[in-house]
């Protein structure tokens, strides 16, 4: 029987355009023998764009719903997801060649280990390409205190790329996916695995994390103090009631 990794998609209006780039991304990955992908796409909207957007691919699984969010996008394709891993990728990003199969490898060959990111580079709109802003960790295991400490000593910032999150699909769930924010979601689950199970850094590229005028995250509104202080503060008080819950196993 063949091992399912869930790619996990919400998509609004203003990244539809780039959805056959991602789609492309995810066709070309050459995986593990024995595993396949399935694609859960999510419209955050009943509109039937995305579906009308996306090429005919019996791995790929379309839904639509009530408008709520990338938040609530994200856990709505988690629903119907049937991978042994989750594995995100925004509809604007693209995956790097091999990156699945890195992120399978990881997670396989260190079964103590429960979620994966990897390096990023922002993908610019001239086409070329460019580091991360911030210095990536060393490759290798992560330790459940190194994320924390790092969001709480770098002014809320991580020290790995949210948008890389590979994690096991049963620690997904024990956490209730994507915290229900309006911004930040995957900054919360990051941090939330981060500290019940280590994790693994993948020092080759796994993303091309697309710069473009409608990206949400590049939006006036999205650092704005009254909104970002109480979400990063409500993040970081769910870890840190997470990780005394652990320390109390």
């Amino acid at each position: 029987m063949r091992r399912l990794i869930s790619v996990i998609t919400p998509v609004h209006g203003p990244s539809i355009p780039y959805l056959a780039d991602s789609y492309e991304s995810l066709r070309s990955q050459e995986l593990p023998e024995g595993w396949d992908w399935q694609w859960l796409v999510q419209e955050d909207g009943r509109t039937g764009a995305v579906a009308a957007a996306l090429p005919a691919d019996s791995r790929i699984f379309v839904a639509t719903g009530k408008p709520g969010g990338p938040a609530v996008a994200r856990n709505m394709a988690m629903a119907r997801s049937d991978g042994a891993l989750l594995r995100v990728l925004d509809a604007d990003d693209q995956l790097t060649p091999g990156a699945l199969a890195r992120e399978i490898d990881a997670l396989t060959s260190h079964p103590d280990v429960g979620w994966t990111t990897s390096s990023v580079l922002d993908l610019m709109p001239d086409g070329s390409t460019v580091g991360w802003q911030h210095a990536d960790p060393p490759g290798g295991k992560l330790r459940r205190t190194d994320v924390l400490n790092y969001f709480q000593q770098n002014s809320y910032r991580l020290p790995v790329h949210p948008a890389t999150l590979c994690i096991r699909r049963e620690l997904a769930f024990a956490l209730g996916g994507w915290m229900a924010l309006p911004g930040g979601e995957d900054t919360g689950l990051l941090l939330a695995a981060s500290v019940v199970a280590d994790g693994f850094f993948i020092t080759e590229s796994g993303l091309l994390y697309r710069k473009h005028p409608d990206q949400i995250t590049g939006q006036a509104d999205w650092t704005e103090p009254s909104e970002w202080m109480p979400r990063m503060r409500l993040i970081e008080a769910r870890a840190l009631a997470l990780q005394r819950l652990w320390q109390q196993r």
